[in-house]
């Protein structure tokens, strides 16, 4: 069991939906990114995505895109992201932290390497778009043996026939992509997630959250009420690049978590 598995137990068991939010480590700097990762707990969010600055994020539209611009600018890397991490750590033993990104960053450090590294920083799951279920052998596979969740995409254009390949090795909960598309390029509907996300749901055990598109309170609520919960990530981003302080971009926050826990 993960702090992973641990928290969406505990969220079940609550009748509760989850509330994911996604931020760039180490956007606008290394202090202001770390104040808000710390206080994004008490702002209700239940598990934490950190982004990991990578020079080409093809998953990624101009808000994130620009937010890991900015944190590579202010010499955000690898290592300073585990180090932030270990901070969060410091104080924080619960809560739940994804890792999100691109392969090449791990792949240079070595997969071993890191994933002892990620490890002991406090690390507890990966999402790394750019590793199809093929290539599960490259690090899925030795991540979950590290005792690391690998959670993988599932988007509208993964049909029933791919659909049980991208479930294979899937741990700690499920992302459904709710459009076709980067990030922050178009608005979640429920009504098209919904059956996409029971359609999955009968294939496996997993929670199955949904992220891409979600923007307000409202908007939360109604997507995580057709699913285990959803994640909020460049409404978050653009918060922070408009210059709002962590108290602000943290009272944001609150108002997306309040919608999802609505739900």
């Amino acid at each position: 069991m993960t702090r992973i598995d641990d928290k969406f137990a505990a969220l079940r068991a609550e009748g509760k939906k989850a509330f994911v939010a996604y931020v760039m480590a180490g956007d606008p700097d290394y202090e202001r990114s770390l104040e808000v990762v710390k206080g994004l707990p008490a702002a209700g969010v239940d598990v934490i995505e950190l982004g990991l600055p990578f020079t080409d994020p093809m998953a990624d539209g101009p808000t994130i895109q620009l937010a890991g611009q900015r944190a590579l600018e202010a010499g955000m890397t690898l290592e300073r992201t585990l180090q932030m991490v270990r901070a969060f750590r410091e104080t924080d033993n619960t809560t739940p932290i994804v890792l999100m990104g691109y392969y090449n960053p791990i792949y240079s450090r070595g997969v071993d390497t890191f994933l002892a590294d990620a490890t002991e920083a406090g690390i507890d799951g990966l999402i790394v778009v750019d590793l199809p279920p093929e290539e599960d052998d490259e690090l899925c596979i030795p991540a979950q043996k590290a005792g690391m969740n690998f959670i993988r995409l599932a988007t509208p254009t993964t049909d029933d026939k791919r659909l049980p390949k991208v479930l294979q090795n899937t741990s700690g909960f499920v992302y459904y992509v709710s459009i076709t598309g980067i990030t922050g390029s178009a608005a979640a509907e429920a009504t098209d997630v919904g059956p996409e996300v029971a359609r999955i749901k009968a294939k496996t055990d997993l929670p199955v959250i949904v992220g891409f598109g979600i923007r307000t309170p409202d908007a939360a609520q109604s997507i995580a009420g057709v699913a285990d919960g959803c994640v909020v990530g460049s409404a978050i981003v653009a918060a922070q690049a408009e210059g709002k302080s962590a108290e602000d971009v943290l009272a944001f926050v609150k108002t997306l978590a309040d919608g999802a826990h609505r739900a």
